[in-house]
Formats: C-alpha cells, structure tokens, sequence
C-alpha cells in the first residue's frame, strides 16, 4: 500500500546539511512550517528531503501536491485531494472531502509552489489544521501564507564551501574533464568529507576562478546547476567572463527588486543568451505548457516558420542537455517539463515577441484534438493508456478549458471540451472536477447560440453533466440538464444528443428504483443507438444498465444475454471499463445458481478493472456483491469486513447503493445472513475492522483468498429486490441485439 507520492532523487543531494536538521527539528514542534525563499534557491529539492527523512513519523504517509502549474484558484483543494489520492463523487465541497479523509489520519502533506494563490491557500490549510489534529502542512513558496501558529523557515542560498561542491559535482556528472567534485552524501559530516583524486583525463579547476564563480551567483542552486551544465562548452574563466557581460545587461532589473531576485534574473538570461537562436524561441514557446508535456505537443504548438517541426526534437535537446528542460518517466511514456523560474522567463520572452495569444491557442487545439483522440480510443484495447495519458494531460487541459472560457465567444470550444471529457470524469473518477467545468462552461453565454456547431457542443455538455450530476446523487440538477437536451436536441433534429438524453434519464429512473421507466427509457436509447449507428462505451453501458433494470425486474435469463453480448463485444474491442459492470451482472447471476467459484472469479476481474481505472462507483458496487458471495462461501466474519470497507468508498462516492432498495439487496442481505451467524457484537467489530482499511487495503483484502468452508446462505433467503424467477414474457421484452 502507497503511503507516499514523494518522487525519489535523480541525482545526489549537495550539502544543506544543518539546514535539513533545523527544518525536520521544526516539523517535530509546529504543525504548519513554510519554507521561503527567492527562486531557485532550492527550497522544494530541500523540503522533499527533509519529508523523506521524517516520512515515518506520521502514520498515514507523506504526500506531495504540487501547486506551481495551476491556474485556476478554484481548483486548489481540488490538487490537495488528488495529491491525496481522493476521488469524490459527492455533493460535498472539496473543502468538507479533504476534512473527512484527514480528520482521523496523522499525515505530513507538502504544498509547494503556493506563492500565486496564497490568497486561496491560506484560509483552506488553516481550516485543514484547525479540523484535522494529525495533519502536519510543509508550505514551499516564495511567501510565508501568514497564518495563525505558521512557522517560517527562510532558506538562504548556500554558503560558499556547499556552492562549490555542488557545482563540482554537477560539472563532474556532465562529464567535464578535470570537474574535481569533494561532494559528498548530505548525511556525512565534515569531518567524514574526503576530497576525490583529480580526474586523471585533465587538470582539475582553478579553485579561485570556481570560488569566483560560486560568489558571482550568490550560490543559488538554479544558477549553480546552470553554470555547471554549460561546462562541458565553456571553461570556468570564459563562463566568468560571459557572466561579467550579462550582469552589465540585466543588472536594471524592476525598481525595489531584491539583489537576489536580479542575480537569478541574470544568471538565467545568461543562460538564454548563450542558447542558440531556435533554442531560445523554442524555451519562449514552451512557457505555454501547465506542467508535463510529451514530443508530439511540442512539434505541433512550438513548430512553424522559423522553427520547422524536423529540427524541433533537437532543438529540444539542446535545452535538455542544459538543464532548462526535464525529462520523467510517466505512465504514459516519456514526458518533459521546464521548471517554473525557467518558464516565467520564457514567457516574458513571448510576451516580447507578441505572441502569446496565438502560442496559447495552438496549445488549446492540440489538447482539445488530444482529447477528442482520447475519446475515441477509450473505446479500444488502449483504453489504460488512454486514462495513463490523461492523467498526464490534465494541467495542460485545465490550461486548455481556461483559456476558452476566457472569451465569451468561444464557449462552445468549452462546452466541447469538457463534454468531450465524459470519460475522464465518470471513467477516471473524477466526477467532482468533471462538474465544476461542465457548471462553468453551461454557464457562459455565445454570442452566437444558433451557430450549429455551437448547438452541438452545448447538447454534450448538457447530456455529460446530467450524467455527472445523477451519478453523484443530484438528481434535480441532472434532470434539469437532461430535459435542456432533449428539447434542445428535438428542436434542431439533433438525434443522436436526444438519444443520449434519454438513455441518461433511464440511468435516473433505474437508480430511482423506477424499473419499468428504466426498462422503457434504455431501451428507447438503444434503438436509437442502431438506428444512428453509434458503438461505443457508451451505448454498451446502456445494455448493462437495461440488464439491471431486467435483473430487478425479475428477468434474470434476458439480463445474462444482454452482458454476455458486452462481455463479447467487448473482448473483440479490447474494452475493459464497460466489461467490469457486466461482469458484475453476470457475477450476481452466478451467485443467484450457486455457483460462487465463478461469481468470484467474475468480481476479481471487475475489482481489478475498477481499480485500475479508479471508477470508485464500479468499485463498490462489486465489493459489495462480493461480500455477499464471501458469505455465501462460508464466511462471514470476512464478509462483515469487505461490507465495512466498502463504507468509507460510500461517503466518497456520494449517495449509499443511490438510495436505491434494489441496489441494496446483495447488502440487505449479506448483513442478515452474516449478523445472525456472527451475532452483533462480531459482526459490528469485523465492520468496524473494514472500515479502517485504506482504498488499496480494502482492494487487497477483496482479492484475496481468504475463504472458510463452504455454508450456503442462499435459497428462500434471497434478496427481495433481486428475484430469479424468469418471466414468461422475458423474451418478449428482450431488445435484438
């Protein structure tokens, strides 16, 4: 189980050595401590240190959220929640989510790069730390955030003996002959520091011209690094000299500014300056990226006359080899990343040249076409890639949905994009952030509602948001958004959004315990579906929903043919997330025959799909059914556990089984059948004993093996909801397929 998303170093750590003791000494007295300092001076590489080194003080792990690329100061809790690996369907504010997940937990969250929404930042961690007792908050930023109990931790640069070591080091690792480094561990004393012998492949530097060179950039880390990237060109004394021409230019920075600030200033205009002309225009044009950025967007935003797509992968390179560009390993592949003082650089560099506006939209069409790409390949064997790509995606698409809404006109490309994204927000359980562009987006007015494009894109909007809503339990908002669509879709012959709207108002009334309506609805939907043509996730999901509807309904035959029909089509496709939920539905059928072998093989398969897409909804449900086969199998003290695991997945998902009774029926009834056997005080202790789980825990403990003998508790005691009997017109109500 993850009980930390700290990245691990990529490089040896240089020195600092009292400054990490006097910062972990601080997080044993105050619960909120913030590291500041200019830019550059490595406040974040020191603070992710001093974490690792007091990770196992806190229970429950330390966690890493990120602020430095966000834009919106909406969406902040929002980060914290996904730093925490939360997902929260609810109507809850994000606010009250992070509350409950870490008011019974001892954590050491880090917040970096809060500076530009401190305003935002300030107020929230206040309130986590006033209502979380076991929270400790590591603040990194250029700013204390000023509030009550804060202890603040002001990082200088290093001092002279650390500077030159780091930069040694660094020159060493770029492969510099003669680059003699005396760095050491940060966890060795001074007296324990050894010198290194002289590379033998050339004389070691002049120790005054490196000393010089340390003192000229004030030994900040940033221009250290910077500097030491340079010298497999340059040697330590042309360097000096360059960097004595570019104080003389960049010396008159703003009025009131901090010497430091323009020594930073100063030492990456050095840098810029001694880039080549495409470099810099391509460091310009990089500014535009909200965090990780992969090849392809690349040549597609930063490509164009004067910098052709063929020459962009080395030009990339060039800005790599100096440090001013990242390269991590992602899920989704390779990706790069400039850091944040190297991006506001470039981006001032853009603004010079005029074109910012015209760079940050053509990084829109590149992540609104990558989003469109997404969709179609969700539904495909690349739909894990799909989800690993997205979640490397997503700070560029937040940038994306940003700036559509900036203009009123252009409501409709948000509208497109944020419905385009139905999969990421019910898919990749993300449906509290789903609603919150899906609300903006609806919210802005075109000046040109009766364009067809424009049309078109407000009737995804509103048919995503109706099912976003529904699943988190809101069902006035989601029928509200639904009747918008259909009307909208009927009055400009949009059949297939009507289409759409039905299907999801079949979705209300089968989680409304309306089955008939349900029954009629979907069905409706899906006739439509063959008639347009249409084939995808979707459309499959409402044969697994039109099964359920049957299964409550009493039609237990119609609904297996309807999810042995998904299951097939979805092994010829490769897809996996619509599969899941029918391999719920056949998992209840096996356990209503007794067969609880294979009803477990099926809710194996289903959680491990869930999971890895974190559909929490999808995940639920199947623990739930799965406690009940665990029962049935002989074991109730482990079913009572897998129904309290499931708890906790309840209060993030939203509504409890919807509110429905038919949902409730597999828990109805493992609950009886399990307390009669256990008796209440073992069944409540076992419950009790689930709901302490973590989500992986409670992922781990549902496939695992742990079985007793083989005590049937089905038969006459079958849930109400739930009955077996097939009707004799069942075939009669079965849709072709």
């Amino acid at each position: 189980m993850r009980r930390s998303n700290l990245p691990a170093e990529l490089n040896r750590f240089i020195g600092r050595a009292g400054e990490q003791h006097e910062l972990a000494r601080l997080l044993g007295e105050s619960r909120l401590v913030t590291v500041v300092g200019m830019g550059g001076v490595g406040k974040t590489r020191l603070a992710l240190r001093a974490a690792t080194a007091v990770e196992k003080r806190y229970a429950d792990g330390a966690w890493l959220a990120d602020l430095s690329v966000l834009r919106d100061p909406d969406l902040v809790p929002f980060a914290l929640a996904e730093a925490l690996g939360l997902t929260d369907h609810t109507l809850r504010t994000p606010d009250e989510t992070l509350i409950d997940h870490l008011a019974e937990r001892r954590v050491l969250l880090i917040v970096d790069g809060f500076e530009h929404l401190v305003e935002e930042c300030a107020p929230l961690l206040r309130q986590l730390l006033e209502r979380c007792p076991g929270l400790t908050v590591l603040a990194v930023g250029r700013r204390p955030l000023r509030v009550d109990g804060e202890t603040v931790f002001a990082l200088a640069p290093m001092d002279e003996d650390d500077a030159e070591r780091l930069f040694l080091a660094r020159a060493a690792a770029a492969g510099v002959p003669g680059a003699t480094s005396t760095a050491t561990d940060a966890t060795s004393t001074a007296a324990d520091a050894t010198p290194a012998a002289p590379d033998a492949t050339g004389p070691a530097f002049d120790p005054t011209a490196v000393r010089e060179l340390c003192r000229r950039l004030d030994g900040i880390p940033l221009a250290l690094e910077l500097a030491a990237a340079r010298m497999p060109l340059l040697t330590v004394e042309q360097v000096l000299h360059r960097l004595d021409d570019r104080f003389r230019l960049l010396a008159d920075g703003a009025r009131g500014a901090l010497p430091r600030h323009q020594t930073l200033r100063t030492a990456i205009g050095w840098s810029h300056e001694l880039c080549t002309p495409e470099e810099r225009l391509l460091w310009a044009r990089l500014s535009v990226f909200a965090g990780p950025f992969d090849l392809e967007a690349v040549e597609y935003v930063c490509a164009g006359r004067e910098l052709p797509p063929e020459q962009v992968l080395d030009v990339l390179g060039g800005l790599l080899s100096q440090s001013l560009v990242v390269r991590e390993v992602t899920p989704a592949g390779p990706r790069y990343r400039m850091l944040d003082t190297v991006s506001v650089y470039g981006a001032e560099w853009l603004a010079a040249l005029g074109d910012t506006e015209r760079m940050r939209r053509r990084h829109r069409d590149w992540y609104m076409g990558l989003a469109t790409w997404c969709e179609l390949e969700w539904f495909s064997p690349r739909q894990a890639d799909v989800a690993a790509c997205l979640d490397a995606a997503l700070p560029n698409l937040r940038a994306a949905l940003e700036l559509c809404l900036e203009e009123p006109d252009e409501a409709h490309l948000a509208q497109q994009l944020a419905g385009t994204l139905w999969f990421a927000w019910v898919g990749c359980g993300r449906l509290a952030e789903g609603r919150h562009w899906l609300d903006r987006a609806l919210a802005c007015d075109p000046e040109h509602p009766d364009r067809a494009e424009h049309t078109s894109a407000r009737l995804k909007a509103l048919w995503v948001l109706g099912y976003v809503a529904i699943l988190q339990g809101d069902g006035t908002a989601g029928v509200a958004a639904l009747h918008e669509c259909g009307e909208r879709a009927r009055a400009t012959g949009n059949a297939l959004a009507e289409a759409y709207a039905t299907h999801r108002m079949g979705c209300l009334a089968l989680l409304s315990d309306d089955m008939q309506r349900a029954e009629e609805l979907i069905g409706r939907a899906l006739v439509a579906y063959r008639e347009l043509g249409e084939l995808n996730s979707n459309v499959l999901m409402a044969q697994v929903e039109l099964a359920m509807a049957r299964v409550f309904l009493g039609d237990l035959e119609g609904a297996v043919a309807l999810c042995v029909d998904v299951r097939e089509i979805c092994e010829e496709r490769g897809e996996r997330w619509t599969r899941a939920y029918a391999l719920y539905v056949l998992a209840y059928a096996a356990w209503a025959r007794g067969d609880h072998g294979e009803a477990r093989a099926l809710l194996t398969e289903c959680v491990t799909i869930n999971h890895t897409f974190h559909d929490l909804v999808g995940l639920v449900l199947a623990i739930e059914l799965l406690a009940l086969v665990t029962a049935s199998e002989g074991d109730p003290s482990e079913a009572a556990v897998l129904q309290g695991a499931a708890l906790p997945v309840w209060d993030t998902v939203g509504l409890q089984l919807f509110g429905s009774g038919n949902f409730n029926g597999p828990r109805a009834l493992c609950a009886r059948e399990a307390g009669e056997l256990l008796g209440a005080e073992r069944y409540g202790a076992s419950v009790r004993e689930g709901q302490g789980l973590s989500l992986d825990a409670a992922v781990d403990r549902a496939l695992s093996e742990r079985r007793g003998p083989a005590v049937r508790v089905t038969g006459s005691g079958a849930p109400r909801p739930f009955r077996t009997k097939v009707p004799e017109n069942a075939e009669a109500r079965r849709l072709p397929h």
